[in-house]
């Protein structure tokens, strides 16, 4: 383990964080807040502490490993998630005792857009902007380590695009050199932000709102400038916007880059992935809207907004909100936050187990089934007439297994520290899947849920978006054994 070059990186990473704190500065300025100097500390704190990490050993040179390519992925989002937190304390407006502060920057970072702050309508918008940004930056972390890094280090949804992907991807980067791939992906990623940013203002938000609310839907994160979410414009044209750039955001940016550099968009079709998250995304509006309408809930008119909106929110693990879908009749609660399992594309911003973890899952189990018909027959598992290695598909199985092992054990833990099964149950899928928003006593924020079950959940979070086996294999003797 090279811990040298770890600090070095990690030092790096954080002064670069730093700078983003100098943003909500400028914010505060424009609109004339008293909230600059919790910003300008905790961007000095900030700074100060990558440099201790970076100073020592910025003249080392050295190839990272794997294991250090584990370590430092972790502990990118572990501790950028705490020195994140520093505002949450600092800002005299909102004042966020330290496992309330942490549980915000660690939904924000991981694009959870869980959050225990309440009226927000009437805080700063510094700190408004602040929260926005950690989704924003998580985003665009999460698909390059995804995309670029992930691969190479043989954990991670990427794997399954080695299979059947018909772009750059396949080859595990992009392009030759990470820095070019990552290069790549940010492009993509900002021309995403501006366009959603642009459409929003067009379609009546405020220039602030709209960049804000640009940053969390690219992000697939769910923050928003207010209690009500997006719900607040009351606008269908901004409903269907959102809907349109949660899907678009919910898709590989693998496939995206490839769209970009052939000038077809066809490939989205032919994915096997992709397509299967579209046809789920289909008939789930249907199903949803369908029930609305059906039960007497809603009009027509509004089934099918509210219906696509949310389901759309829910399964890309987003979290807008529409209206309270948890007061929703019947099934239809525990069936949205049952698609969030499901997730969205490998390589994407959302959360989730990813769709194309269970397309390989259900492959396989109807291979099982084939084979009690013919015990002799081979029947491989293919992929857009591609086989998916036997590794791969070991793998997808092992990942499902330990997810539902993780899964009711918090839900046991969170039951023990005095929540209600429901509660327990959705808190532990939104942490997980990234998603957000919860049943319960967490239908409208996570403020009144205990402080140990918040630090389970920033746990829960994490571990959801490193995809489980990143933080997993920092606890087995073998990882740090020579």
């Amino acid at each position: 383990m090279q811990f040298r070059i770890i600090s070095k990186v990690l030092g790096l990473m954080m002064m670069i964080f730093s700078l983003t704190l100098l943003t909500p500065i400028a914010i505060a300025a424009i609109y004339g807040e008293n909230t600059h100097q919790a910003f300008f500390f905790s961007f000095a704190i900030t700074f100060s502490l990558g440099m201790l990490l970076w100073l020592p050993y910025s003249r080392m040179k050295g190839d990272l490993r794997t294991r250090d390519g584990f370590v430092i992925t972790t502990l990118f989002w572990t501790v950028l998630s705490l020195v994140g937190s520093l505002p949450f304390i600092l800002v005299d407006a909102i004042h966020l005792h330290f496992t309330d502060a942490v549980f915000e920057s660690i939904s924000g970072l991981t694009t959870t857009g869980a959050t225990v702050i309440t009226g927000l309508d009437y805080l700063p918008k510094s700190i408004l902007y602040y929260r926005q940004q950690l989704h924003w930056l998580g985003g665009i972390g999460i698909v390059v380590i995804a995309i670029a890094i992930m691969p190479m280090l043989g954990v991670g949804g990427m794997q399954l695009y080695k299979a059947e992907t018909p772009g750059p991807v396949k080859d595990n980067k992009m392009t030759p050199r990470i820095t070019q791939t990552a290069k790549a992906l940010f492009t993509i990623y900002l021309s995403l932000t501006i366009i959603c940013s642009f459409a929003y203002w067009l379609a009546g938000m405020n220039t602030f709102d709209a960049i804000t609310h640009a940053f969390s839907t690219i992000a697939t994160g769910g923050f928003a400038n207010y209690d009500a979410s997006i719900g607040y414009f009351n606008s269908p044209t901004i409903m269907m916007l959102a809907v349109f750039f949660m899907i678009i955001s919910g898709i590989s940016f693998g496939l995206h880059y490839y769209a970009w550099v052939k000038g077809s968009v066809l490939h989205y079709w032919h994915n096997s992935e992709s397509k299967m998250y579209l046809n789920m995304i289909i008939g789930g509006s249907i199903i949803c809207c369908g029930y609305l309408f059906l039960s007497g809930s809603l009009s027509l008119t509004d089934s099918l907004l509210h219906g696509v909106f949310q389901l759309v929110s829910i399964m890309t693990s987003t979290g807008f909100a529409t209206t309270n879908f948890s007061n929703w009749p019947t099934f239809l609660p525990v069936f949205l936050i049952v698609l969030s399992f499901f997730g969205a594309c490998a390589g994407s911003t959302g959360g989730g187990i990813k769709v194309g973890r269970m397309l390989i899952l259900a492959k396989q189990s109807l291979r099982e089934i084939y084979r009690l018909i013919h015990p002799s027959a081979i029947f491989p598992i293919k992929l857009r007439n591609r086989t998916v290695p036997e590794r791969v598909a070991d793998s997808v199985w092992a990942f499902f297994g330990i997810y539902l092992a993780i899964f009711y054990f918090l839900v046991m833990l969170l039951q023990f520290t005095g929540l209600d099964y429901l509660t327990a149950w959705s808190c532990t899928a939104a942490a997980l899947n990234n998603l957000g928003p919860g049943l319960g006593d967490a239908a409208a924020h996570y403020g009144e849920i205990n402080s140990t079950a918040k630090w389970l959940l920033s746990a829960a979070m994490i571990i959801g978006r490193l995809e489980i086996f990143t933080v997993l294999v920092l606890f087995t003797p073998m990882f740090w054994r020579r």
